[in-house]
Protein backbone atom coordinates (compact mmCIF):
# COMPACT_ATOMS: atom_id res chain seq x y z
CA UNK A 1 0.00 0.00 0.00
CA UNK A 2 2.93 2.34 0.76
CA UNK A 3 6.46 2.40 -0.64
CA UNK A 4 7.95 3.09 2.77
CA UNK A 5 6.54 3.14 6.29
CA UNK A 6 8.16 4.95 9.19
CA UNK A 7 7.06 3.64 12.57
CA UNK A 8 7.25 6.51 15.02
CA UNK A 9 7.91 5.44 18.60
CA UNK A 10 6.67 8.17 20.89
CA UNK A 11 8.57 9.27 23.96
CA UNK A 12 5.58 10.42 25.97
CA UNK A 13 6.47 11.17 29.60
CA UNK A 14 2.76 11.20 30.56
CA UNK A 15 2.42 7.50 29.73
CA UNK A 16 4.08 4.78 31.75
CA UNK A 17 5.01 2.08 29.25
CA UNK A 18 6.28 -1.29 30.39
CA UNK A 19 9.42 -0.90 28.26
CA UNK A 20 11.77 2.05 27.81
CA UNK A 21 11.88 3.93 24.53
CA UNK A 22 15.14 2.18 23.65
CA UNK A 23 13.70 -1.25 24.46
CA UNK A 24 10.60 -0.59 22.33
CA UNK A 25 12.74 0.53 19.38
CA UNK A 26 14.97 -2.53 19.77
CA UNK A 27 11.96 -4.87 19.80
CA UNK A 28 10.43 -3.22 16.74
CA UNK A 29 13.74 -3.60 14.92
CA UNK A 30 13.62 -7.32 15.73
CA UNK A 31 10.01 -7.70 14.58
CA UNK A 32 10.64 -5.83 11.31
CA UNK A 33 14.13 -7.18 10.64
CA UNK A 34 14.62 -7.68 6.92
CA UNK A 35 11.77 -5.37 5.94
CA UNK A 36 13.59 -2.88 3.72
CA UNK A 37 10.54 -0.61 3.41
CA UNK A 38 10.10 -0.12 7.18
CA UNK A 39 12.04 2.30 9.40
CA UNK A 40 11.69 2.72 13.15
CA UNK A 41 12.39 6.15 14.61
CA UNK A 42 11.85 7.70 18.04
CA UNK A 43 10.12 11.03 18.45
CA UNK A 44 8.78 13.38 21.07
CA UNK A 45 6.46 16.28 20.63
CA UNK A 46 3.74 16.62 18.03
CA UNK A 47 3.13 13.79 15.61
CA UNK A 48 2.70 16.26 12.75
CA UNK A 49 6.17 17.69 13.44
CA UNK A 50 7.57 14.16 13.30
CA UNK A 51 5.70 13.51 10.03
CA UNK A 52 7.17 16.70 8.58
CA UNK A 53 10.69 15.67 9.70
CA UNK A 54 10.16 12.38 7.85
CA UNK A 55 8.83 14.21 4.77
CA UNK A 56 5.61 12.23 5.14
CA UNK A 57 2.32 13.39 3.69
CA UNK A 58 0.35 10.59 5.36
CA UNK A 59 -0.12 9.54 8.97
CA UNK A 60 -1.31 5.96 9.21
CA UNK A 61 -3.43 5.12 12.26
CA UNK A 62 -4.98 1.84 13.32
CA UNK A 63 -8.52 1.33 14.54
CA UNK A 64 -9.32 -1.72 16.65
CA UNK A 65 -12.87 -0.95 17.68
CA UNK A 66 -15.54 1.68 17.21
CA UNK A 67 -14.48 3.11 20.59
CA UNK A 68 -11.13 4.11 19.00
CA UNK A 69 -12.88 5.98 16.20
CA UNK A 70 -14.09 9.05 18.12
CA UNK A 71 -10.68 9.85 19.58
CA UNK A 72 -8.88 9.16 16.31
CA UNK A 73 -11.25 11.40 14.31
CA UNK A 74 -10.71 14.21 16.83
CA UNK A 75 -6.95 13.75 16.57
CA UNK A 76 -7.08 13.65 12.77
CA UNK A 77 -9.15 16.84 12.70
CA UNK A 78 -6.72 18.63 14.99
CA UNK A 79 -3.75 17.41 12.92
CA UNK A 80 -5.46 18.56 9.70
CA UNK A 81 -5.97 22.03 11.20
CA UNK A 82 -2.33 22.24 12.30
CA UNK A 83 -0.89 20.60 9.17
CA UNK A 84 -3.34 20.65 6.24
CA UNK A 85 -0.67 19.19 3.94
CA UNK A 86 -0.65 15.92 5.94
CA UNK A 87 -3.54 13.46 5.60
CA UNK A 88 -4.53 10.83 8.17
CA UNK A 89 -5.44 7.37 6.87
CA UNK A 90 -7.17 4.78 9.05
CA UNK A 91 -6.80 1.03 8.73
CA UNK A 92 -8.86 -1.39 10.78
CA UNK A 93 -7.33 -4.29 12.64
CA UNK A 94 -8.05 -7.81 11.48
CA UNK A 95 -10.77 -9.55 13.48
CA UNK A 96 -8.29 -11.69 15.37
CA UNK A 97 -6.55 -8.60 16.82
CA UNK A 98 -9.44 -6.13 17.09
CA UNK A 99 -9.71 -6.64 20.86
CA UNK A 100 -5.98 -6.73 21.62
CA UNK A 101 -4.34 -3.83 23.45
CA UNK A 102 -0.95 -3.56 25.10
CA UNK A 103 -2.49 -2.99 28.52
CA UNK A 104 -4.74 -6.04 28.16
CA UNK A 105 -1.84 -8.24 26.99
CA UNK A 106 0.33 -6.97 29.84
CA UNK A 107 -2.40 -7.65 32.42
CA UNK A 108 -3.04 -11.19 31.14
CA UNK A 109 0.71 -11.90 31.15
CA UNK A 110 1.03 -10.43 34.65
CA UNK A 111 -1.60 -12.93 35.81
CA UNK A 112 0.32 -15.79 34.14
CA UNK A 113 -2.04 -16.07 31.18
CA UNK A 114 -0.77 -17.19 27.79
CA UNK A 115 -0.31 -14.20 25.46
CA UNK A 116 2.10 -15.91 23.08
CA UNK A 117 -0.38 -15.90 20.18
CA UNK A 118 -0.82 -12.11 20.46
CA UNK A 119 2.82 -11.01 20.33
CA UNK A 120 6.09 -11.88 18.58
CA UNK A 121 8.10 -14.63 20.31
CA UNK A 122 10.97 -12.28 21.22
CA UNK A 123 8.55 -9.74 22.69
CA UNK A 124 6.92 -12.55 24.69
CA UNK A 125 10.32 -13.54 26.11
CA UNK A 126 11.13 -9.96 27.06
CA UNK A 127 7.70 -9.28 28.56
CA UNK A 128 7.89 -12.44 30.66
CA UNK A 129 11.34 -11.46 31.93
CA UNK A 130 10.26 -7.88 32.65
CA UNK A 131 7.22 -9.01 34.62
CA UNK A 132 9.25 -11.61 36.55
CA UNK A 133 11.79 -8.94 37.51
CA UNK A 134 9.01 -6.62 38.67
CA UNK A 135 7.63 -9.35 40.97
CA UNK A 136 4.02 -8.21 40.96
Amino acid sequence: MFEHVVIGVADNPQKKPCFTLEERIDMLNIVFKGEKNVSIKPFSGLLIDFARECNSKIILRGLRAISDFEFEVQLAGMNRTLAPEIETVFLTASEQFAFVSSSLVREIARLNGDVSHFIHAEIHTRLTAKLAAAKF
